[in-house]
């Protein structure tokens, strides 16, 4: 009979850094002139941040505990610098295209999200070092069913000199991520100011 009962809903959720609007909206109009190519799925302006950790598919039931531990985090909030785009995994056939984002302060804090976590059995870390980066562009699949990634002609540019100066991320956002045909929508379920004193 147990297998016979209902499981708990599950969500599938990541907690993420976001970006400053000001930040946000000069990587959109960047976007709008290097993200041309007819092989990429621009990510939408929303949809904009660095990811601290994935969670995959979760009980609901967890929703609450999460929010705590996200609410949870203090500290001040990381000083980021953006640089030129990066293809994934390679040049030469791409997945995505992202902005590295240099920040001891965000590696400093995904470490101790990811204690937290991991204390609470919420989590699995990654075997790959924390990689702290923007994703901007997806690339799109040769067709229905298939996993081949369509050939990029035009690789998007270097960003513009305002977009490289250091920056303070001051929010922490618990989302969850429904998965669309136009791509992923991200709902905030959780958020936590960081001081504005910054850190490297």
């Amino acid at each position: 009979m147990a297998k016979e009962r209902l499981k708990s809903p599950r969500a599938r959720l990541f907690v993420a850094l976001d970006l400053p609007g000001a930040l946000r909206d000069g990587i959109v109009v960047w976007g709008r002139r290097e993200l041309t190519d007819p092989a990429l799925r621009v990510v939408p302006p929303e949809s904009l941040h660095i990811t601290l950790a994935f969670l995959g598919y979760m009980p609901e039931k967890e929703i609450e505990r999460l929010t705590g531990i996200v609410e949870g985090l203090d500290g001040p909030a990381p000083t980021v610098e953006l640089g030129d785009p990066v293809a994934k995994p390679s040049r030469k056939q791409p997945r995505l295209f992202a902005l590295p984002a240099s920040s001891p302060g965000a590696v400093e804090l995904q470490a101790e999200l990811e204690r937290r976590l991991v204390a609470a059995r919420l989590y699995e870390p990654e075997n790959r070092p924390f990689w702290p980066h923007v994703t901007v562009a997806r690339v799109k699949s040769e067709g229905r069913g298939s996993k081949r990634s369509r050939r990029v002609e035009k690789a998007p540019g270097r960003l513009p000199k305002d977009l490289l100066q250091p920056t303070n991320l001051v929010r922490t956002t618990l989302y969850r991520s429904e998965i669309q045909p136009q791509g992923a929508r991200y709902t905030p379920l959780a958020q936590v100011e960081l001081s504005e004193d910054g850190r490297q």
